[in-house]
C-alpha cells in the first residue's frame, strides 16, 4: 500500500522533474547575474525576474502536485506578488530618490512579511484546528537566542559601535522581520522529517533571507559584506522557494504531534537546550568584552537583556506547556486506568456470570463451594436440571427457550432466598445451601420440587418446567470437585428414575456408576474379542404351530464367566452409545445366519432396534448393506422398535420415521414391541410406518387363573390390529390355555417359553428343521 510520504520520498520524474530542474537552472543563471549587477535598474530587473520565477513555480507546483491543503503556498504566492507589485510601482511611479531610499523598501516589505510568515506557518498545518501553534514556542526560543547572537555579532559592530544607529535605524526593520520569519522557518524544520525536502528548502530560504538583509545592513559600516552578498542572497532565497514549490514533497502530509509535544518526537531537544544555555552565556561574554573595551552603552545592555528575558519567558511558557501536556497525559492515563479497571471488572463479571440470566457461573460456584467446605459448617449442594427443555426449544424455538430460562432463574432466586444460585450449563442450575442441615436441605428440595410444577409465564405461552434434582450433603475432608461429582450422580439417578423428583446421594450411587463405567470398558473389549452371541427364539404361527420365524436376542459370554443376560448391559450400552456398533453387529450376524434358513424353510427374523440406533444418519443404509451382504431378502427382516421412538420425540421421531419409511419401500417390515405399555394414544398405528404389533406379556392372563379383563384387552388389541391390517404377535406365552385363548381371539403368531426359550444357532436350526418336517409330514 502506497502512502503520500512514500511517493514524495522518491526522486521526481517526468514533467515534474523537468520543471524543477528548469527552476534550478534559471536560479543559477540569476545568481550569476547577481554578481555583476551594479545599477539600481539592473537590481530591479533581477528582483523582478526572481520574484516572477517564484510566482510561476508556486502556481505551477500547486497545479502539478495538487497538495491537499494549499493555503500556505498561496499565501507565499500573495506575499511575493505584493512585493513584486510594490517594487514595480515604486520604481516606475516615484522619483529615483524615493525609489532607492530605505523607507520605501521597508514599507513594501513591511506589508508583505506578515503574509509570508502566515504562509510559512500554515505549510504543515493541514487544516487541523490549533495546529498553527504547535512547535511555535520552541522555534521562538531558538530564534530569540539567534537574535541575541545576531545583535552582538552584526548589529553592534555595524551600527552601535560606529554611531550609525541614529541615521540608519531603518536598516533594522527587515532583519527584525526576518527574525520573525526565521521563527516559522525553524518551526517548519522541527515539524518535518527527512522526506520533507520541500519544507526544508523553505526553512533554509528563511535563513538565507535573514543573511541577505543582514549583509545589506552591514554595507553602510564600511567593514561589512559586499553588496553582491545581499543581492545573491535575495536571489538564492527566491530560488529555494522556487525549487521547494516544484518538488513533489510539497504535497506531503506530515503527521503533526499531539498538543504541544513536538520536540521529543524529532530529536530537537539538543538544539533547544543548547540555545537556552548558550544565550545567557554569550550575553555575559559580550557585555564583559564591551565593558573591557570601554564601548559599553545602553543599547549594548538593553537589547541583549531584552532578548535574553524574552528567551527566559519563552522557556517558562514552554515549561507551562509541558506541564500542561504532562497534566493532560496524567489525566488521560488516570482515565485510561479507570476505564481499564471498569473493563476488567466487566470482563470478570461476564466471565463469572451467565449473560442471559445474570446468575453466577460454574467458577463462582466452585469457589464458594470450596470456601464453604473449609468453614466446618453444615450445608448441601443441590443440582437441578429442567425436564424436557430440549422439547421446548424444538417446539417453540430457542427464543422462547431463553425466555423460559430467564423465568426459571427468577423463580429459583425467589425460592433460594439468600443462597447462591448458579447456572452451570444450558438448562442446568445449582444452589449452594450454606449452613443448612440435611433436614433443612431435604425440605428445601421438596419445596422447590412442588414450586417448579407450577406453570411459568413466558411471552405468548404458559409453560411447565419441572426439575430433576440431585442433593449432596457436605462432608468433612471432601473437595469441591468431589461434592459436585457426587451431586451429579444423584441428579442422573433422579433423571433415570423418571424425572420430576430428587435423589439424595449415597455411596451406592457411586458404586453403581463405577460399575457401569467398568461395564462400558468391558463391552468395548467384548466387541473386539467377539464375546457376543446371538440366540434365537422361535416365532410360532398359531394356526398350525409351525415356526415361521425367529427373534434374534443378544447374549454376552465373557471367557471363563457365566453368560451375561441383556438386561444387565443393554441399558448401559444405550447410555454410552455402544448400542450402535453392538446393534449393527447383531443385525449383520442375524441376517447372515437366517439367510440360509430362509432359503430352505422360508424363515424370517425379527431384530430389536434401539432408539439410539435410529438417531444415526446412516442407519437405513447400514440395514440395506447388511441385507445385501448376507443375501437375506428385505421381506424376511422385521425391525422391532418401541412406541417411544415414534411418538412425541421431536426431530428424533422425524429421523426414525424417515429411516423406517425408506426401509419399508424396500420390503423391510416394522413391528412395535411391548405395544400398549408406553402411550395411550393409538393414532400412530394408522399414520406411521408399522406392519405388526407385539402384545406385551403383561396383558396375558396369568397361568391357571381366569382373567376376563385380560381377555378383553387382548381381544381389543387383536381387533384393532386386524382393522388396521396389521399383524399381531403375542409375547411371553407360557401355557396351553394362553395359546388356545390367542388362537380363539385371532392372534396370528406367538412366542414364549411354552414353545421354546431363546436357544443358540445350532439348536434353533434343529428346531426349525423339525418344525418343517412335522408340517410336511402332516
Amino acid at each position: 500500500m502506497k502512502t503520500v510520504g512514500d511517493e514524495s520520498a522518491r526522486l521526481p520524474g517526468g514533467r515534474a522533474a523537468l520543471f524543477m530542474w528548469a527552476g534550478v537552472v534559471v536560479t543559477l543563471v540569476l545568481v550569476a547575474v547577481g554578481f555583476r549587477v551594479s545599477s539600481f535598474d539592473g537590481l530591479a530587473l533581477l528582483m523582478l525576474a526572481s520574484a516572477t520565477l517564484v510566482l510561476a513555480a508556486v502556481a505551477g507546483g500547486v497545479r502539478l502536485h495538487r497538495p491537499r491543503f494549499a493555503r500556505g503556498w498561496w499565501l507565499i504566492f500573495a506575499s511575493v506578488g505584493l512585493a513584486l507589485a510594490g517594487n514595480v510601482i515604486v520604481a516606475t511611479l516615484f522619483p529615483p530618490a524615493v525609489a532607492t531610499g530605505g523607507f520605501a523598501i521597508n514599507v513594501i516589505y513591511g506589508i508583505t512579511y506578515p503574509i509570508l510568515c502566515a504562509g510559512v506557518a500554515l505549510l504543515p498545518n493541514h487544516g487541523r484546528r490549533g495546529a498553527a501553534t504547535i512547535g511555535l514556542t520552541e522555534s521562538a526560543i531558538i530564534a530569540s537566542g539567534a537574535a541575541v547572537i545576531w545583535w552582538m555579532v552584526f548589529v553592534d559592530p555595524a551600527l552601535i559601535d560606529t554611531g550609525l544607529i541614529h541615521s540608519q535605524a531603518y536598516l533594522l526593520v527587515e532583519p527584525f522581520l526576518d527574525l520573525v520569519l526565521l521563527t516559522f522557518g525553524v518551526r517548519l524544520l522541527l515539524l518535518s522529517d527527512s522526506r520533507s525536502v520541500s519544507y526544508w528548502l523553505v526553512a533554509v530560504s528563511c535563513g538565507v533571507r535573514l543573511t541577505a538583509d543582514t549583509a545589506y545592513l552591514t554595507v553602510g559600516s564600511g567593514a561589512g559584506f559586499p553588496t553582491e552578498v545581499s543581492i545573491v542572497g535575495w536571489v538564492v532565497g527566491n530560488g529555494l522557494l522556487t525549487v521547494a514549490a516544484l518538488h513533489p514533497s510539497m504535497k506531503r502530509t506530515v503527521p503533526l504531534p499531539a498538543g504541544q509535544d513536538s520536540l521529543s518526537r524529532h530529536g530537537a531537544t539538543r538544539i533547544y537546550v543548547g540555545t537556552v544555555v548558550a544565550t545567557p552565556v554569550l550575553t555575559g561574554l559580550f557585555l564583559l568584552r564591551e565593558g573591557l573595551a570601554g564601548t559599553l552603552g545602553s543599547l549594548d545592555v538593553v537589547v541583549p537583556m531584552i532578548a535574553t528575558a524574552c528567551t527566559s519567558a519563552l522557556v517558562v511558557q514552554r515549561m507551562r506547556q509541558l506541564n500542561g501536556v504532562a497534566a493532560q497525559r496524567a489525566r488521560d492515563l488516570e482515565q485510561a486506568l479507570h476505564n481499564q479497571a471498569e473493563l476488567q471488572r466487566e470482563l470478570r463479571f461476564r466471565s463469572e456470570h451467565d449473560v442471559l440470566t445474570g446468575l453466577p457461573g460454574r467458577t463462582v460456584l466452585h469457589d464458594r463451594l470450596a470456601a464453604a467446605l473449609g468453614s466446618d459448617r453444615p450445608g448441601a449442594l443441590l443440582l437441578l436440571d429442567l425436564d424436557g427443555f430440549k422439547d421446548v426449544n424444538d417446539r417453540f424455538g430457542h427464543a422462547v427457550g431463553d425466555d423460559l430460562l430467564v423465568e426459571v432463574s427468577a423463580r429459583l432466586r425467589a425460592l433460594f432466598d439468600g443462597a447462591l444460585v448458579a447456572r452451570l450449563h444450558s438448562d442446568e442450575f445449582a444452589a449452594l445451601l450454606e449452613g443448612a442441615s440435611l433436614t433443612d436441605a431435604w425440605a428445601t428440595a421438596e419445596r422447590v420440587l412442588v414450586a417448579m410444577r407450577r406453570p411459568l409465564p413466558v411471552p405468548g405461552h404458559e409453560l411447565f418446567a419441572t426439575v430433576s434434582m440431585g442433593l449432596r450433603e457436605f462432608e468433612d475432608g471432601r473437595r469441591a470437585a468431589d461434592v459436585a461429582r457426587d451431586a451429579y450422580l444423584a441428579l442422573h439417578a433422579a433423571k433415570e428414575a423418571g424425572r420430576n423428583q430428587f435423589v439424595l446421594y449415597d455411596e451406592q450411587l457411586r458404586e453403581r456408576r463405577l460399575e457401569a463405567a467398568r461395564t462400558v470398558e468391558r463391552l468395548r473389549e467384548a466387541l473386539t474379542r467377539d464375546e457376543f452371541l446371538v440366540f434365537y427364539q422361535p416365532l410360532i404361527r398359531l394356526a398350525d404351530e409351525h415356526i415361521a420365524g425367529v427373534e434374534a436376542l443378544i447374549r454376552w459370554q465373557p471367557p471363563g464367566e457365566a453368560m451375561v443376560l441383556p438386561d444387565r448391559f443393554i441399558g448401559i450400552s444405550e447410555d454410552s452409545g455402544l448400542i450402535v456398533p453392538i446393534g449393527a453387529w447383531v443385525l449383520r450376524e442375524s441376517c447372515r445366519v437366517v439367510a440360509g434358513w430362509h432359503r430352505r424353510h422360508g424363515t424370517v427374523v425379527s431384530v430389536n432396534v434401539s432408539p439410539r440406533q435410529l438417531r444415526e444418519p446412516g442407519f437405513g443404509l447400514m440395514v440395506l448393506d447388511a441385507l445385501d451382504s448376507s443375501g437375506l431378502p428385505p421381506e424376511a427382516l422385521i425391525l422391532e422398535i418401541t412406541e417411544g421412538v415414534l411418538v412425541d420425540s421431536g426431530l428424533v421421531t422425524e429421523q426414525a420415521i424417515s429411516h423406517l419409511s425408506m426401509l419399508r419401500t424396500h420390503g423391510v417390515r416394522v413391528a412395535v414391541d411391548d405395544f400398549g405399555t408406553g402411550y395411550s394414544s393409538l393414532a400412530y398405528l394408522r399414520d406411521l410406518p408399522i406392519d405388526h404389533v407385539k402384545i406385551d406379556r403383561s396383558f396375558m392372563p396369568a397361568p391357571g387363573m381366569p382373567d376376563p379383563a385380560a381377555r378383553v384387552v387382548v381381544k381389543a388389541i387383536v381387533d384393532l390390529a386386524a382393522g388396521l391390517r396389521l399383524g399381531t404377535i403375542a409375547e411371553g406365552v407360557e401355557t396351553a390355555e394362553q395359546v388356545e385363548l390367542l388362537r380363539e381371539l385371532g392372534c396370528e403368531r406367538a412366542q414364549g417359553f411354552y414353545f421354546s426359550c431363546p436357544v443358540p444357532e445350532a439348536d434353533a436350526a434343529r428346531l426349525i428343521g423339525e418344525s418343517r418336517e412335522r408340517l410336511t409330514s402332516g
